[in-house]
This record gives structure tokens, sequence and C-alpha cells, in this order.
């Protein structure tokens, strides 16, 4: 085993630890820690040294590889990131790094014409464009949907190892409708992305309904491994999330026939780009297209059609059209109504 390789594992276990503002961290309590994931990931039985622990700081604190990291001790005994925002994880790689991820990234291009790796390719020019603009040789050629503003994307890579290693989580969560948080043991098993937000699909904990949590409303978490995980005994969630756009769907919901009349000035976009995989042409019109769709009648799917404006308007069926109205005739009322008309 590469000793390499082991370091890496150890700082990004201290950085886990560090992040997790929860606990305490004393250095025995990492060196458990360290010990339990090296065990589970490498086989590792023999643990590991108090010594080793104590030098993986001092790297860590240290410009060596570059992550500067403020660890601080409180107490002489718990040890912890002065900065809460702060990870390894964001510190810059170094020019070694960067000239193998390109190599990486060669090798990598070389197999992108196998079906296998189609999936790949916004990954793999996502890769080569970053590296090249990290080295400053030219400029940005690409670019992908971001939003620099959106926050728990540090929540990912935790929460998809805690899916994996089918490990209860404590969540701190607050909604867009709650004035304040609350903890919650939850069960995670999938992670989804829809319009570049992340969505951790769990289930609480006595409860059977799935719940939907939206990644920047997560505050903190921390792993259970006592708390026996319960799994999931519904149905797979590519059939649960093939017959909805967005994420928003309760047990109950189910797949409607969805008629859209679409003008034909918007009608190539549309049938270009399939606002759902279940799009089929009903009836060509002088003046646009019918499409049909089945899907559940959520948020989302509402905003998917307001946002095409007067280019759309709901056929079928009859309810969901009545809620377009509604919508559409709240806003026109909002903008006669004016609140903050005068201000500039």
């Amino acid at each position: 085993m590469s000793a390499n390789k082991l370091a890496l594992i150890r700082y990004k276990t201290i950085d886990e630890c560090l992040r997790n503002r929860y606990r305490k961290w004393t250095l025995e309590g990492l060196i458990e820690k360290v010990g339990a994931v090296l065990y589970e990931y490498e086989g590792i039985s023999s643990g590991v040294s108090r010594r080793t622990i104590q030098a993986d700081i001092q790297t860590m604190r240290s410009d060596k590889l570059g992550y500067n990291a403020p660890i601080i001790v409180l107490e002489k005994k718990f040890y912890q990131y002065e900065d809460p925002s702060y990870s390894i994880t964001n510190a810059p790689i170094n020019d070694a790094d960067v000239e193998k991820m390109k190599e990486i990234v060669g090798v990598l291009k070389q197999f992108n014409g196998f079906n296998y790796f189609e999936e790949m390719s916004e990954m793999i020019a996502r890769l080569e464009n970053n590296l090249y603009r990290s080295t400053k040789q030219h400029r940005n050629c690409i670019q992908f949907e971001d939003n620099k503003l959106l926050k728990g994307l540090s929540h990912i890579n935790p929460l998809y190892q805690a899916i994996l290693k089918k490990t209860a989580l404590l969540v701190e969560y607050k909604s867009f409708k709650a004035k304040q948080s609350q903890q919650q043991i939850v069960y995670p098993y999938l992670l989804k992305e829809y319009r570049n937000r992340w969505f951790l699909i769990a289930q609480l904990k006595n409860q059977t309904q799935l719940q939907i949590m939206a990644l920047d409303r997560i505050i903190e978490f921390q792993e259970l491994g006592k708390e026996l995980f319960v799994e999931y005994g519904g149905v797979d969630f590519e059939r649960y999330f093939s017959d909805l756009i967005g994420v928003t769907k309760s047990h109950a919901d189910r797949a409607h026939k969805v008629l859209l009349w679409v003008d034909e000035r918007n009608a190539p976009y549309v049938l270009t780009k399939p606002i759902h995989h279940s799009q089929k042409v009903e009836k060509e019109l002088e003046d646009g297209v019918i499409i049909r769709i089945d899907v559940v009648m959520n948020f989302e799917l509402e905003r998917e059609i307001l946002g095409f404006g007067e280019c759309m308007k709901v056929i079928y069926p009859r309810i969901l059209a009545g809620r377009i109205q509604k919508r559409l005739q709240k806003s026109i009322a909002g903008y006669e109504g004016a609140p903050g008309q005068g201000t500039r």
C-alpha cells in the first residue's frame, strides 16, 4: 500500500473530524477515528500511533502540502479549526499535482469515444479546462453552469460516504418555512441534483415517508455509528423519480397525462430539448404543436410551464390549467398593485 495514499486518508479523516463542530476532538479521539477509517477502507487493523497523528497535524498546519490548516488547541486538549469554514479540500493544488492530473486527463480522453465513458465527457472537459486555467496557459475555453453563492456543496462527499457505508446521521436542518433549525436522525439513501442544486433523499427516524433535504439548508451533520441503519424498502429510485420533473414527490403522487401547447417559435426548442423523457408530439398545428408528457403535477412542473410565459399553455388536465391561470393572475395583480412602486 502506498504510504502517500495512507497519509492522504489520514489527512482527509482528520479534516472531516475538525470540520465537525458537534464534537470536541481530543488527540485520542482523532487516533481512534483515523484507525477506524484505515481499517474500514484498507483493512489495516494495527491502528495508528500517537506520533503519526501528531506529525500529520503538523504537516497539515505547515505549507509543506499547501494546506496551512488553522488548527488550534483549546484548553490544551481539544483540537479544532480556528476558521469553521476551512477545509483542506479547499486548498489549491501544487504544480506537481497539476502535471499528474494532466496526464490522467490525457488518458481519460483516449477512452472518451467508448460507450462506457460517454457520460464522463462533461467531467473530462471540465477537468481539462480547469487544469489549463490553473496554470494560466490560456483563457477559459468552456463555461459550465455554476453558482458560486450556492451553499452546501462541501456536504456532497461526506454524505456520499455515509450513503455508501449505510450510516445514520444526526442532521441539523432549517427549511425555508421554518424559523429555527431542527435536529433530526435520518437514514440517507440518495444524492440528487436538479438545476445545479443538490438534494439528499432520506428517511426520518420513526417515519416511512421519504424526506427531500436541500443541501444548502443543511447546517451541520454527524455520523451516528451506534444508531441502527434502516434500509430503504421502496421501489428503486430510478423508477421513483422517472415520472417527475425536479425532486418534489410523495408516495401518493402518481403521473398524469399533461397536454401542452407550445407556440411555433418555441416548438423547435422544446422538441430538441424535451421537458421530460416521456415527451411526445400529439398534434402539429399551424401556430405551434401540442406535446404530451406523463409526469407528477408538482411545483417544479408549474415553474417549468410558467418559465415559457405566453409561449406555452396547459390544455389538459383542467386542474393544472387552473393552477397556472391563478398564478399568472396573481403575478399580474402584483404588477398592478405594484408593491415597492416608487422605489428606486
